[in-house]
Parts: structure tokens; C-alpha cells; sequence
């Protein structure tokens, strides 16, 4: 894609780096990015007379614009665009004292700003804004000319000062992700799961088809009766929670004091194609709950739901209350949605054309590809996820860092068709789960506000997936009595891994939960350091009383299969 672009862009027998050809490409630049929105604004059902009928916006661009050309001619500095606080891109010095580069980077910002402006002043219902507004954002993220060599000042000094070995290194890794199908986010060969990564020890007790569940190893003489059983998403591998040793939520919650059971998830296969929603409920989530309390020999136990195992967790529970079954005693939901009316940018990729074509190709049997996911994820934070490397290892030939949450968002899962295109339909589309009797699951009707066990929901301030409000709405979907609201800095990820013992970033608190979100942060206490101290505080409220730690895994009908992490996690896509 870069080369045939770059081509076009520098006309021939120009060095790349002169002031000509740097020039032309501002010239180009400028031309496709506001050429591009015409054919965009000319394909969407809308009325575009707006854009041909702004003229007081054109006329202040065409004036900047002018401005910047003079400015240049004459030698003079001249700012009329600045990069967002925070913005990295244009970090290299010569952004700001070359003047021709200068002149790119605020051309470049100022068409962006123009276009951005003129969505804004259009007359579209919400959503078709957002989603305009989305694929607006894409497209102008990636013509930033910071990502083309040919108008990348580092890219050019990089590759002079080493004699060309900068962009053989860039080619031969441009190359080797296009072998794998997907952009290296960081250095790969850092990491190994069950090497230095998900290494808290611990034992497979038990595997199905779609799951095997892994019983920790305690590290206090006393734990706790009611084992904790954690339900991670299954559109990622389970080892999110279990890291490193010093950012580990499981190390955390076992140093506790908790007999803690982890779900590892299948990555499924075109055999395993065919599994529904009510699969996963069944042989994952009820089947985790069943084994964990007969191997602690509990009355009960205290489950855990992350994202889309939140997900799953408040359907479970909501067949368990609805057939009398209380074997769960409390329920933690980190950042996870129930009520799906707003999913943020996420839902922008779904629609009925869409659900229902997945439900022509996949809905009865075959399987999503987990690098299918991995690009919408990604898509969402291009200027975070996807362009900063490639720029990093193509044009600059660099080595992704070590990193080991994005060596974990690399590792993807496949998921079965049939229950993919139901999470969609109901979920995301037609927002099912928060109405009473509208899904049946298991053969019962799911009903959110018969689930009366304590909850301790999480939300993430910046989260990009699950959007706080929304995951604020769980309370009052629930129908317990006993609820714990916290609010953490940072987003999806990071807000979640945040580990007590480095004191970082802060979360949010408050004695009342009011219908609106907003109304509930306006009167929350900010608490310095992680939540997981507050939360391992609230679960030990659950715990039933405290019983020696068990000596071994398992017990007579489940014993250890294989060592933690176990085969499931380490089968990757590609």
C-alpha cells in the first residue's frame, strides 16, 4: 500500500528529502485528503448541498492556507494549526524548525481540522454522524505524512545516516507481517506463555471441549470457603489477568487468600463451529461454577466476569436465579456491559446488513477469526494501535519494545459462528439482555433484576470498549440490594491491570448509586493507588469464613490434569 502511494506523491527524478519534493507532496497531500471526503460526503445517503454551500468555513481554510504558503515563500514562521496536546506524531524537531516540514504538518492538520468541522456543521441523526465521524477519523489518521516515508523527516534522516539498512530492516519486517496478517506491536520473542508469562502455579483440574479450568496453588495457610471462580472474556486468552508476577490480578486475589479457579477458554476450531450461546453457558460458565464448589466442598462461591465474561456471568446468574439455584454467593463484573445502548465506537460496525450476513455465512456452523477482531480493536485506536507502528517498523526499521499486554492483544482467539452472531444480534444490536423475558437461555427466561447477589461493578474512566456509563447502567439492571460501584483511571485494559503494589493512577467511589452516571461521579471520592485492594477488601465479606488452605488440587473425582496455563491457552491462530 505505502509504495504505489509514495509514488504518486513525489514527482520524478526528485530526492525524496529536497525541498521540491517535499512541496509536492504538501500540494498532494492537501488535494487527496480533501478530494477523498468529496468521494466519501458523494457515496452517503445525506444531502451534501451543506458542503458546497459552507462558504464561510472554505473561505477560512483557503485563508489559512494561504497564509501558510506565504509565510514559506517569504521565510517567515507563521502557526495556524498545532498538533492536540499529547499528539506524538510530530514529536521529531524537524516538524517544528524545518520550515518545509512545518508547512506539511500544519497543512495537513488544518485540512483535517476543516473536514472534521464541516461533519460537525452537517445535518445527520446521531448515529449516521458517528459513523461518519468514525470513518472520517480513520481516513485522516492515515494520511497523516508522518506516515510515509517520502514526508517522514526521521524516516529520511534514519535512513541516510545508516546507508539504506533502516528501510531493508523496515522491508523485511513489512514482509514478515504480511505473512502473519496483522502489524507486530511489539517484540514477540520476549515473551512465552508459561515461560514469564501466566506463570502463577497452579494445575489443570478439569477440560471439556471448551474448556479447561485451573485451580492456583494457595500462598496463605488460611483461604477462604468460597472459592473464586473467574469467567475472562472469550474473545482473548485468559492470561490478561495473569501477566507477570508483579502485575498478576490472579497472584493478587490467591495472596488474599482465595482459593481462586480460572476459566481458560478453547481456541475453537472448525470443529467446534457449531457451539451456541447457551455452549458457553453450559459447558463453560455453569459447568466452572459446578466443579470449583465441589473441589472446595463449599456451600457456594463467588464468581468473576471480565468484558464479554461479565457478560456471559450476568446471563448465568439470571438462569441460576430464575431455576432457584443459588450456588453463587457474590458477583464481580469488571468492565462489562448489560445494557447495550450505548457501546461506543464499537457498535458503529453493527447493523442489521451486517449481523445478518454473518448469520448467512457463520450463524449455523464455521468459525470468526480472531485476527478479524484483533483489526476492529486495533481500527478503533489507529493512532495508538496501529499507525505509531508502522511507522516504528517499517519506515524506521525499529524492533517493536517488549511489552507484554500487547504481546497478549496479539494473541487472539477464534470464536463459533452460532454463538458470535447471538451475542451480536441481542446484544449489540438489539439490546436483549436488559429486558426481562426477552432471551431464553438454558431453556428459561433471563431476567436481570431476579439476580439479588451482592455485586461489585468495575468501570474504567477511558474505556474504549465498554464505556463506564454504560457499565454503570448494570445496577440498575441487577436486581440486588447490595451494591459496589468503582470507577478506575485509564481504560479497557490498563484501568483493569493496575497492581496495588506500584500505587498508580486513581479510582472513584460513593456511598449512593443515583440513576445517572454523571450524577453518581459528581459526588464520588477520588482514592489514590489501584481498586484491587477496595475489592479484595469487599470479597472477603463473601467469603464465608477461612478454612486451611488445601495441600493439593483438585480432589478424588477431579484431579490435576496437566501443570497451569495449560494446552487451551497456548493454541494460537496464527
Amino acid at each position: 500500500m505505502t509504495a504505489p502511494f509514495v509514488r504518486r506523491r513525489i514527482a520524478p527524478r526528485m530526492h525524496p528529502g529536497s525541498p521540491e519534493a517535499v512541496l509536492a507532496a504538501i500540494s498532494q497531500s492537501t488535494n487527496e485528503l480533501t478530494q477523498g471526503w468529496m468521494r466519501l460526503m458523494s457515496t452517503a445517503p445525506i444531502d451534501s448541498e451543506w458542503f458546497r454551500t459552507s462558504a464561510s468555513l472554505q473561505k477560512e481554510f483557503v485563508e489559512k492556507q494561504g497564509r501558510l504558503w506565504s509565510a514559506l515563500a517569504a521565510g517567515r514562521e507563521e502557526t495556524v494549526a498545532a498538533p492536540s496536546p499529547g499528539d506524538r506524531r510530530f514529536a521529531h524537531v524537524a516538524w517544528s524548525a524545518n520550515p518545509y516540514y512545518n508547512y506539511l504538518k500544519q497543512s495537513y492538520l488544518l485540512a483535517s481540522s476543516y473536514l472534521a468541522q464541516a461533519l460537525e456543521d452537517a445535518a445527520l441523526e446521531p448515529r449516521a454522524k458517528e459513523r461518519a465521524r468514525f470513518a472520517l477519523r480513520q481516513w485522516i489518521d492515515a494520511m497523516c505524512p508522518a506516515n510515509f516515508p517520502a514526508t517522514n523527516p526521521q524516516a529520511l534522516d534514519q535512513a541516510l545516516e545508516s546507508n539504506g539498512e533502516s528501510l531493508t530492516r523496515g522491508l523485511a519486517q513489512l514482509i514478515a507481517d504480511a505473512q502473519r496478517g496483522r502489524i507486530s506491536q511489539c517484540d514477540e520473542t520476549a515473551f512465552e506463555v508459561g515461560r514469564n508469562l501466566a506463570v502463577t502455579p497452579g494445575a489443570v483440574v478439569f477440560e471439556n471441549e471448551l474448556i479447561q479450568l485451573i485451580q492456583y496453588a494457595p500462598s496463605t495457610a488460611e483461604v477462604a470457603k468460597r472459592p473464586l471462580v473467574v469467567i475472562p472474556p472469550c474473545i482473548n486468552k485468559y492470561y490478561v489477568l495473569d501477566l507477570q508476577p508483579e502485575n498478576s490480578f490472579v497472584a493478587h486475589a490467591v495472596a488474599s487468600g482465595n482459593t481462586v479457579f480460572m476459566v481458560s477458554w478453547r481456541n475453537v476450531t472448525p470443529a467446534q463451529g457449531h457451539y451456541t450461546w447457551d455452549d458457553y453457558l453450559e459447558q463453560g460458565v455453569f459447568t466452572a461454577l459446578r466443579v470449583a464448589r465441589e473441589i472446595a466442598a463449599s456451600d457456594k462461591v463467588n464468581a468473576l466476569g471480565f468484558c464479554v465474561g461479565g457478560t456471559l456471568l450476568g446471563a448465568a446468574l439470571a438462569v441460576l436465579a430464575e431455576k432457584s439455584e443459588g450456588e453463587v454467593a457474590s458477583a464481580t463484573f469488571l468492565a462489562t456491559m448489560l445494557d447495550f445502548a450505548d457501546t461506543g465506537q464499537i457498535g458503529l460496525f453493527v447493523d442489521e446488513a451486517m449481523v445478518a450476513a454473518r448469520e448467512a455465512t457463520i450463524g449455523r456452523d464455521g468459525i470468526l477469526s480472531g485476527s478479524e477482531l484483533a483489526f476492529v480493536f486495533s481500527s478503533i485506536r489507529a493512532n495508538d494501535l496501529v499507525w505509531p507502528y508502522v511507522v516504528n517498523n517499517y519506515l524506521l526499521g525499529e524492533t517493536p519494545a517488549a511489552f507484554d499486554i500487547l504481546h497478549w492483544n496479539a494473541d487472539g482467539t477464534n470464536l463459533p459462528g452460532p454463538m458470535y452472531c447471538y451475542y451480536l444480534r441481542n446484544t449489540y444490536l438489539a439490546n436483549r439482555l436488559r429486558e426481562p423475558g426477552a432471551l431464553t437461555n438454558c431453556g428459561v427466561p433471563v431476567d436481570l433484576s431476579k439476580v439479588t447477589v451482592p455485586v461489585f461493578v468495575l468501570a474504567t474512566r477511558e474505556d474504549h470498549i465498554v464505556p463506564w456509563p454504560s457499565a454503570y447502567r448494570s445496577l440498575g439492571l441487577l436486581g440486588s440490594e447490595d451494591k459496589t460501584f468503582v470507577l478506575g483511571a485509564s481504560g479497557h485494559i490498563a484501568g483493569v491491570i493496575n497492581p496495588a503494589s506500584k500505587n498508580r493512577r486513581s479510582y472513584w467511589s460513593a456511598s449512593s448509586h443515583p440513576e445517572n452516571a454523571e450524577d453518581w461521579l459528581s459526588s464520588a471520592e477520588e482514592h489514590k493507588g489501584s481498586w484491587w485492594p477496595a475489592w479484595s477488601e469487599w470479597l472477603a465479606r463473601h467469603a464465608g469464613g477461612l478454612r486451611p488452605a488445601p495441600s493439593t488440587p483438585g480432589n478424588v473425582r477431579y484431579k490435576p490434569i496437566e501443570a497451569a496455563p495449560g494446552r487451551y491457552v497456548k493454541e494460537r491462530i496464527h
